[in-house]
């Protein structure tokens, strides 16, 4: 858990550093470091799908993982959290509360290195991964928290409770976990990415909330069309 702990105090760092800034950016600024953040969020994201071995891994996660989304409405439980920890800290309504809450959580927690630096913490007690993405999350929330407000520190929250699952169940999971069970689920959730990118630049209104079960489809992939097969 140490690696996720350094993550998330980083991300409460960058973030509290972003809103100290946030009052001395012009309006005009915060809306260009948007667009800007989106572009980048968007190369992020097309370089980890780029990396897929088999689209139709990636095609059939992402339906099934709309269905388990939709159904579960995660987009919606997320949210009402951020809306209700919103309400607690102030009277005013502020959608951009929920949004930048919403944003830096999927960002943080979609990518590979998340995934991976988990397993790493959990397996072997190596943070180097983790401790790499601390330091870019960190940075990232500089400039979240700066364009989008509080909700960004609260995505540490997520953080801290996806990443210390995957790093406690470690022992459990990593036996499915194949080098290419790994390789799609990392494509699968570069491809959530650019959705979040398309997302910040306004370009469409993806609920990339309820596509998250997505990510973690290749791992029943490949055991179930190996029955088939046989």
């Amino acid at each position: 858990m140490l690696g996720t702990c350094v993550n998330a105090a980083a991300i409460l760092a960058g973030g509290g550093l972003g809103l100290l800034l946030r009052g001395g950016i012009p309006e005009r600024l915060r809306e260009t470091i948007m667009q800007g953040l989106g572009l980048c969020v968007l190369l992020i994201g097309l370089r980890g799908a780029l990396g897929t071995g088999d689209v139709m891994v990636v095609i059939a996660s992402v339906v099934v993982g709309a269905l388990l989304g939709e159904t579960l409405r995660i987009e919606d439980r997320m949210e009402r959290l951020g809306d209700s920890v919103q309400r607690l800290l102030t009277k005013d309504a502020d959608r951009g509360f929920t949004q930048g809450f919403m944003t830096a959580s999927l960002v943080y927690c979609v990518g590979a290195m998340a995934i991976v630096g988990a397993l790493d913490g959990g397996l072997r007690g190596e943070h180097g991964t983790l401790f790499a993405k601390s330091a870019l999350d960190g940075v990232s929330a500089v400039f979240f928290a700066s364009a989008m407000g509080p909700g960004v520190l609260l995505s540490a929250l997520p953080v801290l409770i996806y990443q210390g699952v995957l790093a406690l169940s470690a022992r459990v999971v990593a036996p499915v976990l194949s080098e290419g069970v790994m390789r799609e689920m990392a494509a699968v959730g570069g491809l959530l990415i650019v959705g979040i990118g398309l997302n910040l630049l306004q370009i469409a209104k993806i609920r990339i909330g309820n596509l998250l079960p997505a990510i973690f489809i290749p791992v029943v992939y490949y055991p179930v069309i190996q029955l088939f097969v046989r």
